[in-house]
């Protein structure tokens, strides 16, 4: 709820907030929604100001929820940030699925034009991967890989997208027991059976940790006409291995390009919910643009997944009241209490985030950042709460465990069967992510005019009361869909997405 009127040069979120947020830098000036009062001083746009008097100690209010506590006193019209605002424990309510608000499907549901895969999938894009077990074999996947991007090359297969190194910094010397190496397993097999990927051939060096007839096993993979494998060591060295992998790939092509697109049903769309370089704008307009578009999703029986758990931490009593049972809410909090010890391990806290372009841009504490963050998520009940690469099979609004450093975030929902990605950025976040297409979402219109390049769409109209946060939604929603059928992202149309493919490491490298 937005409270003044479209023309105020502040947005009251909530009527319960003793701050409001500038839409527009303020001068100090008397401001009529301020009683009169004026900005002590300039004031950021993004960035929040006092709407009534606050004493040392006091709870600071935006979205209805606290996000920090005065450090000192604050008058009407001061600017609240870090100067004046720190983070402290906040007693939350976890109410289990007193909001689980299931959704009525639309009787007639979109399509899309999709790559149907013959285990019922569909995909988006179409690629050829080549999968590094390990770094050691990353220099041939990307020779390779560069043998493919030279002109002409994939000419005569119009429906091949491309062929894409997915290489890593791991791979070895590491605890096949642990949870890290089943979390590399989970995301190479991942995206060498992800709907978007129409053949892959793995390359290890052969003496590694992960062994490719390991993770084959341990994820039911068998090769086969489109599905290759091969170490370095065994086919001979660096230059032999380039040439038999090209040969491979050589004898998939006609394969891969006779798939053609042909009318699917969005409940095969799966779709990963993601922000990067968040500003105080961000819970405002692309976030909860972006909530109304999974919920449009949803409710045509597609897939929207949300991540980031350090980035929900402090507002995950919000997902755990929309949780479809409480098996679900409470496999939510174990992972924030594993994230608790993990963060005390690396002698590190939750609440170190926000970055300092969150900062900058007018985010001062983590609970401010996540409360905007899970926006993205909509409002639809929580299906399912998934460990990071797991596979997701729940349809609806769903949730996977990932750190909220973006490229591993994103490299996790992929593994789990995203196709296509919404990305919502403040600041100017400029990642793709083969195979999946990766559609910028602005939350402010300055930012976007400066990287029209980059971005793929404006919700700052939110924010300028040109557009409502419904109408934006739908925007996002018909541009998913668009996208899903072959429309390109400007991350796709500059050749951009070789280089965010980033499994998460955990554990200790021996």
């Amino acid at each position: 709820m937005t409270i003044y009127s479209a023309s105020s040069p502040l947005l009251r979120l909530n009527a319960l907030d003793n701050v409001a947020v500038a839409r527009i830098t303020l001068e100090p000036a008397a401001l009529p929604e301020l009683g009169g009062a004026s900005p002590s001083s300039r004031i950021t746009q993004g960035h929040k100001v006092a709407i009534v008097s606050l004493a040392p100690g006091d709870a600071i209010v935006k979205y209805g929820q606290v996000i920090g506590f005065a450090t000192r006193e604050i008058r009407v019209g001061d600017h609240v940030h870090t100067h004046n605002m720190a983070m402290r424990d906040v007693e939350l309510a976890h109410e289990f699925c007193v909001d689980a608000r299931e959704v009525a499907l639309v009787p007639a549901p979109a399509t899309f034009l999709g790559f149907e895969r013959p285990n019922g999938e569909a995909g988006t894009r179409n690629y050829i991967a080549i999968v590094s077990s390990v770094n050691c074999s990353a220099t041939v996947a990307k020779a390779v890989a560069q043998h493919y991007a030279l002109p002409g090359r994939l000419e005569a297969y119009p429906n091949v997208d491309g062929v894409i190194a997915l290489t890593h910094a791991g791979g070895c010397a590491i605890n096949t027991a642990a949870e890290g190496y089943r979390y590399l397993t989970r995301t190479l097999a991942g995206y060498a059976t992800h709907a978007n990927v129409g053949g892959v051939v793995m390359i290890g060096l052969g003496c590694e940790t992960n062994q490719i007839p390991a993770l084959l096993a341990a994820h039911g993979l068998k090769e086969g006409e489109r599905f290759h494998t091969l170490t370095i060591q065994a086919t001979g060295g660096t230059r032999k291995s380039i040439e038999a992998t090209i040969a491979a790939i050589d004898a998939m092509l006609p394969a891969v390009n006779a798939l053609e697109r042909t009318p699917q049903p969005v409940s095969k769309l799966k779709l990963a919910l993601e922000c990067g370089g968040s500003d105080g704008y961000s819970g405002i307009s692309a976030n909860p643009a972006l909530g109304h578009a999974a919920d449009l999703l949803v409710s045509h029986g597609g897939t929207a997944c949300l991540a980031e758990t350090p980035e929900i931490y402090g507002a995950e009593h919000l997902l755990t009241r929309r949780a479809r049972n409480p098996e679900v809410a409470q496999k939510l909090l174990q992972r924030i209490e594993w994230w608790r010890d993990y963060a005390e391990r690396g002698q590190a806290e939750l609440n170190n985030n926000p970055s300092h372009g969150n900062k900058a841009g007018g985010l001062t504490t983590i609970l401010e950042k996540s409360l905007g963050a899970v926006a993205k998520g909509g409002t639809t009940r929580l299906n399912a709460v998934y460990e990071y690469a797991e596979r997701i099979t729940e349809s609806g609004f769903v949730f996977m465990d990932t750190p909220g450093y973006d490229p591993i975030a994103v490299t996790g929902q992929v593994a789990g069967g995203c196709t296509v990605i919404c990305f919502t950025t403040g600041r100017g976040s400029v990642s793709g992510f083969k195979p999946a297409p990766s559609l910028k979402l602005a939350t402010n219109t300055p930012m976007y005019e400066r990287m029209q390049e980059d971005m793929d769409l404006n919700c700052g109209t939110i924010v300028t009361g040109d557009e409502t946060v419904e109408e934006v939604g739908r925007r996002i929603f018909e541009a998913v869909i668009a996208t899903a059928s072959g429309a390109r992202t400007l991350s796709e149309t500059y050749n951009y997405g070789d280089n965010e493919f980033v499994p998460w490491q955990v554990g200790a490298i021996m």
